[in-house]
């Protein structure tokens, strides 16, 4: 009996997390995507589904998207890493550093070696002296930040067109559309047709102006995927995040596998920084990163630590972040009508778990973002100016329930406390 009650919680707990297959996923895209051309004619504001908006998007969610491929592989091994925003930092001052010096791609690679030294600091606490994970990762935050500025007093501030706040400019990587594809998808989003024109805008968004940094960023989330969902590596560095005592009895050295995971993930976030410096903007600015590594850390929790979750999530906060920079107070005060609309149909999926109370909450607060539509036409700028950290903290409170973190993430361990 007591085999059977053990039992049952872990053959649901999977199903759980399954229950979003990729055909349900591709529907609930469809229905969003549909209900955004509704809310696009009704409000008349044909920039939330623009080319240059979703353009804009993908260029702010590159590095969000970064920082949180490096806490997926940090994480995946056992490695709570909130010094994301850290390891970021140093890949903005590096990258810049190098960048103006020998090229922009140098500067990619030294940013990614900056973000890597800071998480062979942080697997040092973590994994050899059993620091705890989150005082180490906060450590290691404000580290790089004094580092950073300490450093761009004797290297920037005498520097051509430099100061102790600003790298000197540093050449572009370029850009490049898809020839055709590009220009008759802009066509399309211009003629504001319902539905077709929002498609056009979405996938143009991702073939025009693209760095080439953003195709091998773009392209680090299937590799990802695929290095640790379908290598016999990637099997042994996830099992020292589910059970290290399990992985040690079969042989898998966790210490080496955690360090390796931390400094890829370092690595990722290095490379998230350099992006920001390099191709986001053309020097490094003190303040830079202006919280991503945490917004990152956000997206994957919100992608259930997978890496096709964490992408959503990325697009997500990119899009948020993207309003700031192109119409956002008329767009965002579209996007609140979109709001109302979603908590309707999400009060009615309640009712029909027959979830009173939820349903009620859920009913009030889509009236009062109904009111508040019908009540201005633009929001303030100092909302669209939050919009990004309201929506990391709303998604986080939405899917907190449908969350399954690695079951040994942030646990201390020591070689051979199984035996």
């Amino acid at each position: 009996m007591s085999t059977s009650t053990i039992a049952k919680p872990q053959a649901k707990r999977p199903a759980k997390g399954r229950r979003m297959s990729l055909p349900v996923l591709l529907l609930v895209i469809a229905g969003v995507l549909v209900l955004t051309s509704v809310v696009r004619l009704i409000s008349g504001a044909d920039g939330i589904t623009s080319t240059g908006q979703m353009s804009t998007a993908l260029r702010l969610a590159v590095p969000i998207g970064l920082a949180g491929l490096g806490g997926l592989w940090a994480e995946r091994a056992g490695v709570v890493n909130i010094g994301l925003e850290g390891m970021m930092i140093l890949g903005t001052w590096f990258g810049a550093w190098a960048g103006y010096q020998w090229g922009p791609w140098t500067g990619v690679v030294f940013g990614i070696i900056g973000g890597a030294l800071g998480a062979v600091l942080h697997a040092i606490a973590t994994v050899t002296f059993n620091v705890n994970h989150i005082v180490s990762g906060v450590a290691l935050n404000i580290l790089a930040l004094g580092i950073t500025r300490y450093l761009s007093k004797f290297t920037f501030e005498d520097a051509p067109q430099g100061s102790s706040k600003q790298s000197p400019p540093i050449d572009s990587l370029g850009t490049f559309d898809i020839p055709g594809l590009s220009s008759w998808l802009d066509t399309l989003n211009e003629k504001h047709w319902f539905l077709v024109s929002d498609i056009a805008g979405l996938i143009g968004g991702l073939v025009t102006n693209l760095s080439p940094l953003t195709v091998v960023a773009v392209a680090l989330v299937p590799a990802t995927w695929y290095v640790l969902w379908r290598t016999a590596f990637g099997l042994r560095l996830r099992s020292c995040g589910e059970n290290p005592i399990a992985a040690e009895s079969l042989g898998v050295n966790v210490y080496k596998y955690k360090y390796i995971a931390v400094i890829i993930s370092g690595g990722f976030a290095g490379l998230g920084g350099a992006f920001l410096s390099i191709v986001a903007s053309n020097v490094y600015l003190d303040g830079q990163t202006a919280g991503r590594g945490y917004i990152g850390l956000a997206a994957m929790i919100f992608g259930n630590w997978m890496p096709g979750g964490l992408a959503l999530g990325a697009g997500l906060f990119g899009y948020t972040d993207s309003l700031n920079l192109r119409g956002g107070t008329t767009n965002v005060h579209a996007l609140i009508l979109l709001i109302a609309i979603v908590l309707v149909i999400g009060a009615a999926y309640l009712a029909w778990q027959r979830k009173a109370l939820n349903t009620a909450i859920t009913l009030l607060i889509s009236a009062l973002m109904f009111f508040w539509y019908a009540s201005v036409d633009e929001v303030p700028r100092q909302v669209v100016s939050a919009a990004p950290y309201i929506v990391t903290l709303l998604v986080l409170s939405l899917s907190a329930q449908r969350l399954r973190m690695p079951k040994a993430d942030g646990v201390p361990y020591r070689k051979g406390q199984g035996k």
